[in-house]
């Protein structure tokens, strides 16, 4: 299509009205909702324009850009409005556009007006992919939609040209993470360090985090951990026109397998407090007179027809709107729902301590002497305290600490003992590797015990970067010991790149003349000397079946894959020796082994069977 065609055919479709407007909703996790919908446009679908990449490069190319916004705002606004969808509407604005010539202020707001959506409904939508060289332009214009009334998100943070000096100069309401960092981030510590990062520097700033681009469950599942409450994404639902309002039908089955296997992944029964609710139209007054009568009362949830949570009642909040001047004679006969605060955190009595935590100190608004809502499947179930919450925290944390391992800080020998215990009592299918350096005491002997702790620092890293925090565990059992657990899908290939991480990272502490010899040489158990290969790793590998839970202890459990390691350790060089659990129980499995009782598999085992 040639530069002319594609300029009438942009023409055209400014002039003929033949944009679409899609929908994505945007879904609060905590409280199973739909928080607001993404606007994204389309050309016509018989058009070569169809594209929104297409669409936007030619206008931007004709220097149209400014006006084809505006037409897509305008379909937007239409459309949000003939559906009547709940929460905010996000726009997509190109910062470039609001500064060409042809850029029309005040053109967002008389759109709105036209269509009866107010600004406090709608979120400016900063999208970059070219150069924004004006900040001081651009501040004054973004402060003149927040005059207006309009929420401000910074779209694709991470992938922009200066999205990071975005943030800073222009403070924005939300922050949308760039789906390049979300991809695979279950498998990838490095992303994980910088979602971490930007949740706090969100924290800091009073941002709220957007993931978008989800497409996997497990890519949902570490965020959720990692305390992300706003999500976006195909796994969710494709952008549509006429979109679902349903959050619970959007969100994913509930994996039993995914339940966490420390102290800090147990759910929030221990936290309940099965205090009675109200309905929305229940009078002030007796509300009210719920709170004299029990003393220790801080808050009443108020539900909907459903039984579902729909606000909160805090003591002292009603307390200092009652205090007002004839307050209570204005207030007394007139519903809860008047004086309800809709700004509540929910969770599901099945999250995480640790989820729930991060939730709480997310909410800049939270206070500590308030209560948070616990549902299940989204029914009322009772109230939680904040000060539990962070006081059970606290009390995890010590336990852990004490018993960590004091070089590389994971989880030692008790927590080991209780996570192979839950695997048992949860009856998980699961792969146990228990992971040995191979001359490990005589590279400490040669290079001294500073640089071995280095090399354990380095395998510990490795390890980490090989687990998904939400279903798997590394430990350190002590020395040159550790304890890996993963799911069965894919830990072969998670092995095979654990193993090429250690031999690479290794490099850096040979001496040069060792690391071309491969080898060196260095006194053995009786003190003779004799060349030993360079540092590898020997893994020894149980699967575990839930058919054969009930005939195995953690003991008998981690005896199984010392047991391995040893035969792992027979083999020179990177060896992996791979354990049944069903043979050793004398019970048939009930579908094929990834590879026979016994085997052991070499680097690259992954590839050869």
């Amino acid at each position: 299509m040639t530069t002319t065609e594609q300029l009438s055919a942009l023409g055209s479709i400014l002039t003929q009205g033949g944009l679409h407007s899609l929908f994505q909703p945007i879904v609060c996790l905590s409280e199973k909702r739909v928080i607001g919908y993404e606007a994204l446009s389309r050309g016509p679908s018989n058009s070569p324009l169809h594209s929104p990449l297409a669409l936007f490069a030619v206008a931007r190319q004709a220097g149209r850009l400014s006006e084809l916004e505006i037409a897509c705002r305008e379909s937007a606004c239409r459309r949000f409005n003939d559906q009547q969808l709940p929460g905010k509407l996000f726009l997509n604005v190109s910062p470039e556009s609001l500064l060409e010539a042809a850029h029309q202020p005040g053109r967002t707001l008389q759109l709105l007006q036209d269509f009866g959506i107010p600004p406090s409904q709608v979120v400016i939508e900063l999208t970059e992919q070219t150069p924004t060289d004006d900040f001081q332009l651009l501040q004054t214009a973004l402060h003149h939609y927040r005059a207006m009334g309009f929420s401000i998100a910074l779209d694709d943070l991470g992938a922009g040209y200066s999205s990071l000096r975005l943030w800073s100069e222009l403070r924005p309401d939300y922050v949308k993470i760039d789906r390049h960092f979300i991809d695979g981030i279950h498998q990838d510590a490095l992303k994980r360090e910088f979602v971490g990062s930007i949740l706090q520097i969100a924290k800091a700033s009073r941002a709220q985090v957007i993931a978008e681009g989800i497409e996997l469950v497990e890519e949902l599942a570490v965020l959720t951990e990692m305390g992300v409450d706003l999500v976006q994404g195909y796994l969710l639902c494709r952008p549509q026109e006429q979109p679902p309002r349903d959050a619970r039908k959007m969100l994913p089955k509930h994996d039993s397998n995914a339940v966490a296997l420390n102290d800090e992944g147990c759910d929030l029964s221990a936290l309940l407090n099965e205090q009675p609710a109200v309905a929305r139209d229940t009078p002030t007054a007796s509300v009210l007179e719920a709170f004299r009568r029990q003393a220790n009362l801080n808050s009443l949830a108020v539900l909907d027809a459903r039984g579902h949570p729909c606000g909160i009642v805090h003591r002292h909040s009603l307390s200092d709107v009652l205090l007002k001047p004839f307050a209570t004679d204005l207030f007394a006969r007139k519903p809860i729902s008047r004086l309800m605060s809709d700004d509540f955190l929910a969770v599901e009595i099945t999250q995480s301590l640790q989820q729930v935590s991060r939730l709480i100190t997310s909410r800049a608004r939270q206070r500590i002497e308030e209560d948070f809502i616990i549902t299940h499947e989204g029914a009322y179930v009772g109230l939680g305290r904040v000060i539990d919450v962070l006081k059970l925290i606290t009390e995890l944390k010590i336990q852990q600490a004490r018993y960590a391992n004091p070089l590389t800080l994971l989880p030692g020998n008790v927590p080991i003992q209780q996570c192979l215990t839950r695997l048992l009592q949860q009856q998980r299918e699961s792969v146990i590797c228990y992971v040995d350096i191979d001359s490990f005491k005589p590279f400490n002997d040669i290079y001294g015990y500073g640089r071995g702790d280095e090399v354990l620092l380095c395998l510990a890293q490795c390890l980490n970067d090989r687990v998904d925090p939400s279903r798997d565990f590394v430990g350190h059992i002590g020395g040159d010991d550790f304890l890996l657990v993963l799911g069965p899908e894919d830990w072969r290939n998670r092995l095979n790149q654990l193993l090429d991480d250690f031999q690479r990272q290794c490099r850096r502490f040979y001496r040069s003349e060792h690391l071309e010899a491969g080898c060196f040489i260095a006194p053995n158990r009786q003190g003779v000397r004799q060349e030993f290969a360079l540092l590898s790793l020997s893994i020894g590998v149980v699967h575990l079946h839930p058919q054969a839970c009930e005939q195995l202890d953690a003991s008998q459990l981690a005896e199984m894959a010392s047991q391995a390691k040893h035969h792992a350790k027979d083999v020179p060089g990177y060896s992996v020796y791979l354990i049944d659990s069903l043979m050793v129980s004398g019970r048939a499995p009930s579908r094929a082994s990834p590879l026979p009782q016994g085997s052991v598999l070499v680097k690259g085992f992954a590839n050869d069977t």
